[in-house]
């Protein structure tokens, strides 16, 4: 899920869409989650609230506190959804999940479909990241989230070494 936090706040308040947004820690203290125009404006996350305010506040910032019991309900309906794809979906974390598509003849149309699916039925944007191994599906995922339609296949050893040469190897997962 993109940016999960923020998307789960937009899709009960339509006004945040478009417009910068954090979401806070528990003790409304540290930014936990920015929208895509927040980080645009250099905020970082986990960054004390009281240190950003003025740059906040000027930039017409909308801040958040975290809602868990939301975000919770929502992630068991985006996974609930990605059941609808395939019956093998691990659930990485509240954001994430690898689903398994052996079998399945194109797997980038697949791809195309959950992410549609996803949108349409729970209003949360995901990318997808397709590929061989759960950490070639990370990073096919965190390119997809640049790429043109928001999915992405490292299928073949050439858009693997392709993406792997974009990427340091702090970016790694695991």
């Amino acid at each position: 899920c993109n940016n999960f936090y923020v998307s789960c706040e937009r899709v009960f308040d339509p006004l945040l869409v478009g417009r910068p947004v954090v979401v806070l820690s528990n003790n409304d203290g540290c930014i936990v989650a920015r929208s895509e125009e927040a980080k645009a404006l250099g905020i970082e996350m986990g960054k004390p609230v009281f240190q950003i305010a003025a740059l906040l506040k000027k930039h017409g910032v909308a801040i958040r506190s975290s809602n868990y019991t939301l975000y919770a309900d929502m992630s068991r309906r985006v996974m609930e959804t990605l059941r609808t794809f395939s019956p093998e979906v691990e659930n990485y974390s509240i954001d994430e999940a690898f689903v398994n598509l052996d079998g399945i003849t194109d797997a980038v149309d697949r791809g195309r479909r959950i992410r549609e699916t996803v949108g349409r039925w729970t209003g949360i944007p995901v990318s997808v990241g397709i590929a061989p191994s759960k950490a070639l599906a990370k990073l096919a995922n965190k390119h997809a989230k640049r790429a043109g339609d928001g999915v992405l296949a490292l299928a073949d050893w050439a858009a693997q070494t392709a993406a792997l040469r974009q990427t340091t190897v702090r970016e790694l997962w695991g």
